[in-house]
């Protein structure tokens, strides 16, 4: 197998794709959906829940999957996790119970724990230095492409119904031929099998993995709330201009991934850090500030530009500082700390809208983006003396 065949990398990066689709594709559907269940008597954080609810369950299953793929190949579990992932992914097509529907995404997110770590660890396999740096951000802008694709869909077939986009999750199925005609075990992994006892990481990758999650904490209230944030303040009743404007700042993610390997020639890792949380911290302003759907839009495409660098900068950290024993383990860490964030995001921020508007939920979000950004710039001044 030749791991520059374009085969290999479409293999590799349909199944990325699934990723995001698997969070953000039903964005546009949540406000309709509240209605619909509105006799539970917290309707609106239910809805709200199955958006971020799969997050649980691929930060509770991937770091599993990373120790299960390091002892026994990384292939195994690929095909099981694409089907099973259909199968959930359409039940809130299909069910009628508010509850059963969780469950589907909580299956849907043990899917997606499992696919995400074996894709992730196959580019740190099958590439090293200069070339897996141009890959990952190609990763992650196919993933950001991909939730373009899936989110702007789902803006248009919510306005059909909400349940309609739901039906996108079967994309999974076209993918699973790719998976077996294209992708191989790596020989890498055949020879270290044995995990050597005593082998662990640089202490700084913990480092990194806190980092992630408070990234994915902060950006995960633009899909969660900006669908409530346009019909409330600016007025947008259309779904389908709701589902562009959030697969927007994912466009933007997507052009600057595309660019992150030039970046990160210039830039070391902090620096990168200390980019991408200022590019963030000037969006949430935006959105505070906005009073017109072009001032939201502008919000989302920087957004979208800071987190373009922000992903697959962390990707590269951890694959550098991972070493290969244990490199499954560590990938699959990272995929935990990811989702964690963003299982965490609308329960960490969503309660201080009882106690502050909107617009200052999206102002307090920008001052820790700049604390943030300001600490990296003053680890890598400290770092050249």
């Amino acid at each position: 197998m030749n791991p520059e065949s374009w085969r290999v990398k479409t293999a590799i990066l349909l199944v990325s794709s699934l990723t995001i689709m698997s969070m953000i594709t039903i964005s546009a559907s949540l406000p309709d959906m509240t209605k619909t269940f509105s006799q539970h008597s917290n309707a609106a954080g239910l809805v709200k829940l199955v958006l971020s609810f799969p997050a649980l369950f691929i930060a509770l299953s991937a770091i599993i999957a990373g120790l299960i793929i390091d002892k026994f190949g990384r292939l195994k579990l690929l095909g099981l996790a694409l089907v099973l992932y259909a199968v959930a992914g359409s039940s809130g097509y299909w069910l009628d119970n508010l509850y059963l529907i969780l469950v589907g995404r909580a299956l849907l997110g043990v899917c997606v724990g499992i696919s995400m770590t074996i894709v992730t660890t196959l580019v740190a396999d099958y590439y090293q230095g200069q070339a897996r740096q141009k890959f990952a951000g190609i990763q992650i802008a196919i993933m950001s492409i991909g939730g373009i694709i899936f989110i702007t869909l789902g803006g248009f077939l919510a306005d059909i119904h909400w349940r309609v986009p739901f039906l996108l999750y079967f994309f999974s199925i076209l993918i699973l031929p790719f998976t077996y005609l294209y992708l191989k075990e790596p020989k890498v992994q055949s020879e270290t099998k044995t995990v050597k006892k005593g082998i662990s990481s640089p202490k700084v990758i913990w480092f990194v993995f806190i980092n992630v999650m408070l990234m994915w904490i902060i950006f995960f209230i633009i899909p969660v709330q900006i669908p409530f944030y346009l019909k409330s303040a600016i007025g947008i009743e259309k779904n389908a201009l709701i589902g562009i404007a959030i697969a927007s700042s994912t466009f933007f993610s997507a052009v600057s991934a595309f660019s992150y390997s030039k970046i990160k020639d210039k830039l070391n890792y902090q620096q990168v850090f200390c980019l991408g949380y200022f590019l963030m911290a000037l969006a949430y302003v935006c959105i505070a500030l906005s009073n017109s759907y072009a001032m939201v839009m502008l919000g989302m495409l920087l957004v979208g530009l800071g987190m373009g660098v922000l992903i697959p900068n962390a990707n590269i950290w951890v694959m550098q500082l991972a070493p290969i024993e244990i490199r499954g383990r560590e990938i699959g860490r990272l995929t935990t700390f990811w989702f964690m964030g963003q299982f965490l995001s609308p329960i960490i921020l969503l309660p201080l809208l009882e106690f502050i508007s909107q617009a200052q939920l999206f102002y307090t979000i920008a001052v820790v983006l700049i604390v943030l950004s300001l600490s990296f710039f003053i680890w890598q001044l400290k770092q050249r003396k």
